[in-house]
């Protein structure tokens, strides 16, 4: 019992997006007055400032009239609706996606994430991750019992490319690390993979036989026309040790149906079908109707979304960067910003909880994405611009009262 205690001790859960409001106050020490502004969760993207893709609820009503058809719908998704999907992701990423073979409708990218993962790690296996990447990483490894590997990514070093350490990663895979999982692009900094990195881990994961799983959640929200390089367009790697999730989200401001799709080796998406099959049964067989309007947006529309997220980014770049001591590498696609700050009499932990008392300003602790990233935050943009700009005066003027 006290294994599993410490298993499950390690997913905490206090620091995640909607959970704040559970975190431990007492113990803080608040100085100076409280600031008064609109408060903004910088933890997930504000639905109601970025709405979803119009005609979306006429087509989830749709789903529902369909009744039992739609609602009991096959473990990996609706024919019909994986057929669409197959269609317009392979028109996307430029792979070859067999909709009765190589593609699963999930409960969200989470979900996704935890089918790939509980399919791929067994006890003891190495996995390799990036430090910083998505917080679910390192605890999905854990609990699955497995070791994880980080591989540095030196994001705030470089302009032209993400940053990874591309020795580092074959010298894992020469001892033994038989799986790779990133994020592209990187959550949390919103940094792309160039052309060039995508392509060596493609060949290291074909020369020595490793599987590689990549969430391409934000790949739709490019900046400044940036080249974006999918890892399954790249023949160099086998297809069937390869996985990709991807999934109308946050982009798309489609969180709460919860859906995610994970396409590729036919392998694996077999085995998270069965996974599926005994935790979810399916994705939500009404919301699955969502689906259709993936990929059919209003003509502009997605142009328009990408332009009104570069300018809140550009604005709170700004602000940030005005700041002495303050780091801050352009967000590349997505909607994130990963700061490192300068030394505080606090740490990280404590600077979120006094964040949010103190001036109704959430964001995350950069603990969560790599237990060394202790001056650092993530923040979700995808807010309403003005509200989003008044927060960070705030967020300054409170990383000031406790600056060393």
């Amino acid at each position: 019992m006290d294994l599993l205690n410490k298993k499950f001790q390690k997913i905490g859960v206090e620091n995640a997006p909607g959970q704040e409001m559970r975190q431990n106050t007492n113990e803080i020490k608040l100085r100076g007055e409280k600031l008064s502004g609109t408060p903004v969760d910088f933890s997930h993207g504000d639905v109601d400032a970025f709405e979803p893709i119009p005609g979306t609820l006429d087509v989830f009503i749709a789903g529902v009239h369909h009744g039992g058809k739609q609602a009991y719908t096959e473990y990996r998704g609706s024919k019909i609706i994986r057929e669409d999907a197959a269609l317009k992701l392979a028109n996307f990423t430029g792979a070859s996606i067999n909709p009765d073979r190589n593609i699963i409708i999930t409960p969200g990218t989470q979900g996704a994430l935890f089918l790939a993962m509980g399919s791929t790690v067994a006890m003891g296996d190495k996995v390799a991750i990036v430090a910083p990447d998505y917080f679910a990483n390192r605890k999905l490894v854990e609990f699955f019992d497995g070791e994880v590997v980080p591989i540095q990514m030196n994001y705030l070093q470089t302009t032209d490319c993400a940053g990874l350490d591309l020795t580092q990663l074959e010298d894992t895979f020469k001892a033994g690390v038989k799986l790779f999982l990133f994020s592209n692009p990187n959550n949390p900094s919103g940094v792309i993979y160039s052309p060039n990195e995508i392509r060596t881990i493609a060949d290291l994961a074909q020369k020595y036989g490793a599987s590689v799983i990549v969430d391409e959640l934000y790949s739709r929200q490019i900046f400044e026309e940036r080249t974006y390089t999918h890892l399954c367009a790249q023949n160099i790697i086998d297809p069937e040790n390869l996985v990709t999730i991807m999934g109308p989200s946050k982009t798309e401001s489609l969180s709460g149906y919860r859906l995610g799709v994970a396409f590729g080796s036919s392998k694996i998406i077999d085995r998270m079908e069965k996974l599926q099959a005994v935790v979810s049964l399916r994705a939500g067989g009404y919301s699955q109707a969502v689906m259709k309007s993936w990929f059919a947006e209003p003509e502009s529309w997605m142009n328009e979304r990408i332009a009104q997220h570069q300018a809140i980014r550009d604005d709170l770049l700004r602000k940030l960067r005005s700041v002495d001591g303050i780091k801050v590498r352009t967000t590349e696609a997505g909607s994130y910003l990963f700061p490192q700050i300068p030394n505080l009499d606090v740490t990280i932990q404590e600077f979120v909880k006094i964040l949010r008392l103190q001036a109704d300003v959430t964001v995350t602790p950069g603990t969560e994405f790599g237990s060394q990233f202790t001056h650092s935050f993530r923040l979700n943009f995808s807010q309403n611009h003005q509200a989003a700009v008044a927060a960070i005066d705030r967020l300054i003027k409170i990383m000031e009262r406790h600056r060393k």
